[in-house]
């Protein structure tokens, strides 16, 4: 059984039976037109596992095939062939292989200071709906050219469509669905709203249990979950650049108290408040990011 999210550390184990391919911007410099710090492709058997506590940028996994886990939005979820999970910078994640058979997923990780506007942020789905093999399919042709003639140019191009891909992943709703969008934004710009689900679901014109189903098929959050998850953004926002006490961001994000936002902080980010705003701090002074997926 996954451990809970407050026994997790720093952690990276391959596993004597994993397979990897990853490049690094350090080595292919058209990675950071877009920010992108590192991207590759695994084969993962157990024990493979992966524990970021804090991650300097967005991440983006797509399942081929095989199963394993993945922590985000505070709860172990199964991540089965064809799924995509994103993940936001500077908040828990972890993954891990499970069981017998291999665990084949192409993966990215961006390179996001508190300071640039991350490509997957609270209002992106968990798990959109779209097919993985879209984002291996470009993954695997710029792997060949990097391990061909490594051309600039078609290099460039791979990684357009990848980035392209990316952000139409990352962002929810677009076309479809105009009223929940337009709910989502109204609830953005008031987060200290004690809101209740019946009030959501009148605000977009849908009972409750259409809401749910809408939420869970377009973001893999209920309205609730997500809710909580844009009050957990602007927390982070308001700890990294605002020195206010906890108090005061605690009922900035619709909280009675600091005690109660301070549980929910610390199970959906992976750190109490003032260890996140501390950390966060030096990692600004230093901006060095982790050289690891």
């Amino acid at each position: 059984m996954a451990s809970a999210t407050h026994d997790l550390i720093e952690t990276t184990l391959d596993g004597p039976k994993s397979r990897r391919w990853v490049v690094e911007a350090c080595e292919c410099k058209e990675l950071g037109t877009h920010r992108i710090a590192r991207l590759g492709m695994d084969e993962a058997l157990s024990p493979y596992r992966r524990v970021r506590v804090s991650p300097e940028g967005s991440f983006v996994l797509a399942s081929l095939s095989g199963e394993g886990m993945i922590l985000l939005d505070g709860r172990w979820q199964r991540v089965k062939p064809g799924m995509v999970c994103l993940a936001p910078p500077r908040v828990l994640n972890a993954f891990e292989a499970k069981g017998r058979e291999k665990w084949c997923f192409a993966w990215i990780r961006y390179d996001e200071p508190s300071f640039v506007k991350p490509m997957v942020g609270a209002a992106s789905p968990v798990m959109p709906s779209a097919n993985a093999k879209e984002i291996v399919r470009i993954i695997s042709g710029l792997r060949d050219e990097w391990e061909g003639e490594k051309e600039a140019r078609m290099l460039h191009h791979w990684l357009e469509l990848l980035h392209g891909t990316i952000r139409r992943m990352a962002e929810p709703w677009r076309s479809k669905e105009p009223r929940v969008a337009k709910l989502w934004a109204d609830v953005g710009q008031d987060l200290q709203r004690d809101w209740t689900l019946a009030e959501l679901a009148y605000r977009s014109h849908c009972s409750p249990e259409h809401l749910r189903r809408l939420c869970m098929r377009e973001l893999g959050r209920s309205p609730m979950q997500h809710l909580t998850c844009l009050r957990m953004e602007l927390a982070r926002r308001l700890l990294e650049r605002e020195n206010d006490k906890l108090e005061v961001v605690a009922a900035s994000v619709g909280y009675a108290n600091a005690a109660i936002f301070s549980r929910v902080f610390n199970r959906w980010v992976g750190v109490a408040p003032g260890e996140y705003r501390h950390g966060d701090r030096s990692r600004t002074q230093c901006l060095k990011s982790t050289k690891r997926l």
